[in-house]
Order: structure tokens, then C-alpha cells, then sequence
């Protein structure tokens, strides 16, 4: 089981890369259509969405649904560290907030 929660990690730490890489050509402009949507960071960011998505696939063959459900909102927390080294956002109280209750949640799925 410790197996596939790394594995999850992994998969969520991927798509939040990939979430910054589009966020970061979304803020781009671009002189045509087909550029906006055929350049590299596009095609990298949803190649990195595809890739993290066949490991939550596997991943839920060894963790189960439910599990695999519960390590989603990971991503939510690296997003926004990432955010805040790619974009210095700001981290504010309530984010961190969330974050506090998200890790929570996940605590006492866990646990209990």
C-alpha cells in the first residue's frame, strides 16, 4: 500500500506541474490560434495531465477507490507552492488554512 501512495504523490506532483506549465503559456499571447494551442507548454502541461492520470489509474488498483480519492487534494497544496515559486503568489492565511484542513481530512481518513 505504501507502494501506491508514494505512487499517488508522484501523480499528483505531475499534474501540478503540468497545471503551472499551462497557467504559464495561458498568460502568454500568441500571434495566432493554432499558436495558443500548439506550443510547448501546452502540449507538455496535457501530456504531463495524461501521464498522471495512467498512474491514478494504477493507482487505484493497488489503494482502492477511496483512497485514491482521499490523496487528490494533495495537489491542491502543491499547486500552490508552486505557485508561489513560478508566480509569487502569496500565501494567506486562508490558503493556509485550507491546507491545515485538507491535510486534516486526509489525517484522520487514515487514522480512523
Amino acid at each position: 500500500m505504501i507502494k501506491y501512495l508514494i505512487l499517488m504523490i508522484i501523480a499528483e506532483l505531475i499534474a501540478s506541474s503540468s497545471q503551472i506549465l499551462l497557467k504559464k503559456s495561458a498568460g502568454r499571447h500568441y500571434s495566432s490560434f493554432l499558436k495558443e494551442y500548439l506550443n510547448i507548454l501546452v502540449i507538455a502541461g496535457y501530456g504531463m495531465l495524461a501521464v498522471s492520470m495512467l498512474i491514478s489509474i494504477i493507482c487505484y488498483g493497488g489503494l482502492g477507490y477511496m483512497n485514491v480519492v482521499v490523496m487528490e487534494p494533495i495537489g491542491y497544496i502543491i499547486v500552490m507552492f508552486l505557485s508561489r515559486i513560478f508566480f509569487n503568489e502569496k500565501i494567506t492565511i486562508r490558503k493556509v488554512s485550507g491546507m491545515i484542513l485538507l491535510l486534516a481530512g486526509i489525517l484522520v481518513f487514515y487514522l480512523a
